[in-house]
């Protein structure tokens, strides 16, 4: 069986774990994905900074750093490695390998081999014991329990200790114990057994079939007292006494338990393989109460979330980390690092009102809740963020009171979304936590203005505009945006600055098209924003001449055009052009004292902005009569609304033999 954490056994060795800890220190929770296609065994070696995960179907043992990130593969014929051990020292790793019926030793600071011992069929586990690595071995109903002298020379391997194993056991021992655990893997009901090695050789003291059934994982307390059994049912991690394999208490969990780790203070880690329910627990020892739970989410693709490993807990020496293997439905598996897992999460809910009134006092309510209660008394950060404090300012600290409420004042002096911020740093028992809560407070309304509204000015007028602000508290800064019509030209700010004493910002525009005018205030922290429009009218120019007339004379209060019978007039329109544009053509007769209207017609203006229509007919008959003609551009008849209605000037002409 695994050491899932260094021992206490060499005190150097615990002062350089700790150096080595302090020298990474915690941070959020990580995952990194882990190069491996299953995973059988996951030890921490502190001092060295690393963590081993054992896969025994690519025969590889893969080192990842203290933040779970992999940085070397161990791939020396290791077919079928599963039980890691390490040593008291963390200078040497013991590996099962079952396809070489052989454990294999390295170097943790090198992470090499340096020797392999071959042992019994199908090594499972390894574990320390009585001054002796043991190992459970063995295929189908052929399993029994070996030893490995590492004192002497020779390493002396010792089989057939207790051959009447259902298969391969796990083994596992507290740090410096002469008492060896063994547990059948997937029996039903499992066989548990303990031994006493002391004499080098395994002699059993207790055994027990009450340790449930599909037995997924086990470890011995750090006091070697009592051993902590996974098994698939019940649906909690069992605790039974070492010294009679008598039941002891329970870690309460759900279905179905795999993992167990225990950390050197006693904290029990104890996971299950369930996709609706937390997939791992801690527990004080002794107690039954989970302090806190973590569920894992899913990562890449898969359907469901990810599902922790067989055996896949592991703790840092110093419970600062726990470590937990997990895979999902693609076959990937990832290593999640859970920073101060032995520390209760908590909650902090914040209750601010939905609304208040600026400089009137409000009142925050809130709770911090645990599974572990919050002592009366404890201090709570309190920040409150405004658009005059946007990043933050201290209040007074809130208190909690012996059932973990708390309430404070306060009094806004900031309108808009005022946000208060609750902190808890945490202590020895909690992690810390935050909660925070929001309440739109009030602002006045500031004056704004923008003058012209409705006026129609004359194509490409020079017109000036100016935006007025009334009272407001710090912000005098005003944004005139110009909008002209058609879809072809954007909404555009024009000019933005502070208002003069007057309160005025003005610009000034080419008008050559309706244009919307608006003007713009973001507002301050005791104003709200506000914005007001002006929409204006821009003619266009239009210009009409006339071709073909032998003459131009003014006369009858106008200048005619005279034209011979046998010539057509010529009228030539020119406009700003714009996709799909056309002229109205209008086209008079003077009789006895009045105009008389043809029918109007609509010309498309060339994309040079040019109309051409040439007026044909028998002019025999038009000899001695008067006419008229206009082009006009009429807003929306004439295809597009971008411009004001636009007349243009009448022209004259008449015919003559």
């Amino acid at each position: 069986m695994r050491k899932r954490s260094l021992t206490t056994a060499t005190t150097l060795a615990v002062l350089f774990s700790s150096a080595a800890l302090a020298a990474t220190p915690a941070s959020a929770d990580s995952t990194a994905a882990l190069p491996v296609r299953t995973t059988g065994d996951i030890v921490v070696d502190a001092v060295h900074q690393q963590v081993f995960v054992s896969d025994p179907l690519s025969g590889k043992i893969v080192v990842t750093d203290l933040n779970g990130k992999p940085f070397k593969e161990i791939t020396t014929n290791l077919s079928g490695v599963q039980g890691l051990e390490l040593s008291a020292d963390s200078g040497t790793l013991y590996a099962a390998v079952q396809d070489l019926d052989a454990i294999a030793v390295l170097d943790t600071a090198t992470d090499t081999e340096t020797a392999r011992y071959e042992v019994g069929d199908k090594p499972l586990s390894v574990a320390l014991a009585g001054g002796k690595l043991w190992f459970g071995y063995g295929g189908a109903a052929q399993g029994n329990i070996g030893s490995v002298d590492l004192a002497a020379e020779d390493h002396k391997v010792t089989l057939g200790q207790d051959n009447g194993w259902y298969a391969a056991p796990l083994l596992d021992a507290a740090p410096g114990s002469s008492t060896l655990i063994a547990g059948a893997v997937g029996q039903s009901p499992v066989e548990l057994a303990s031994y006493d090695v002391s004499s080098g050789t395994a002699a059993k003291v207790a055994s027990t079939r009450e340790a449930g059934s599909n037995l997924g994982d086990l470890q011995v307390t750090p006091d070697g007292k009592d051993v902590v059994v996974a098994s698939g049912a019940p649906y909690y991690q069992q605790l039974f006494r070492t010294s009679d394999l008598n039941e002891d208490g329970k870690y309460v969990t759900d279905a179905y338990p795999n993992s167990v780790a225990i950390a050197p203070d006693g904290t029990v880690a104890a996971g299950i393989d369930g996709s609706y329910e937390p997939d791992v627990y801690i527990f004080k020892p002794g107690s039954s109460e989970a302090v806190r739970t973590y569920d894992f989410p899913n990562t890449g693709t898969s359907s469901g979330s990810d599902l922790l490993a067989r055996g896949g807990l592991a703790w840092a020496p110093d419970a600062s980390r726990l470590f937990a293997v997990t895979s999902n439905s693609q076959g990937v598996y990832s290593l999640r690092v859970l920073n101060a897992p032995t520390k209760a999460a908590a909650t902090v809910t914040v209750d601010a009102p939905a609304t208040a009134a600026r400089a009137k006092q409000l009142t925050v309510k809130g709770k911090v809740t645990s599974k572990v209660a919050v002592p009366a008394g404890t201090k709570l950060a309190v920040t409150r963020t405004d658009l005059e404090s946007p990043k933050g300012k201290a209040l007074a600290a809130a208190v909690t009171k012996a059932d973990g409420t708390f309430t404070f004042t306060d009094t806004p002096p900031s309108g808009g979304k005022v946000t208060y911020k609750v902190a808890y740093a945490g202590d020895a028992d909690h992690a810390a936590a935050s909660g925070s809560d929001s309440v739109e407070v009030s602002r006045a309304k500031p004056t704004l203005t923008i003058n012209n509204n409705g006026k129609v000015y004359s194509y490409g007028k020079d017109v000036k505009f100016t935006a007025h602000l009334g009272k407001t508290y710090t912000n005098r800064t005003v944004e005139i945006w110009a909008d002209p019509f058609g879809g072809d030209k954007p909404n555009k700010l024009v000019k933005s600055g502070k208002v003069n004493s007057d309160g005025n910002l003005s610009v000034t525009l080419d008008l050559k098209r309706d244009t919307k005018v608006t003007a713009k205030f973001k507002g301050d922290s005791r104003y709200t924003s506000a914005s007001a429009a002006s929409t204006v009218g821009a003619q266009v120019s239009v210009s009409t001449s006339v071709s073909n007339h032998y003459k131009s004379k003014y006369t009858w209060n106008h200048t005619y055009y005279f034209f011979h019978k046998t010539k057509n007039p010529l009228i030539t329109t020119r406009m700003p052009y714009y996709p799909g544009r056309a002229q109205k053509f209008e086209f008079e007769v003077y009789y006895q004292g009045r105009w008389y209207p043809g029918d109007p017609a609509y010309f498309k203006l060339g994309s040079d902005g040019v109309s051409r229509v040439t007026i044909t007919g028998d002019h025999g008959e038009d000899v001695g009569w008067r006419f008229r003609v206009r082009s006009s551009y009429i807003n929306s008849a004439s295809g597009d609304t971008v411009n004001s209605t636009t007349h243009g000037a009448w022209k004259y002409f008449t015919f003559t033999r």
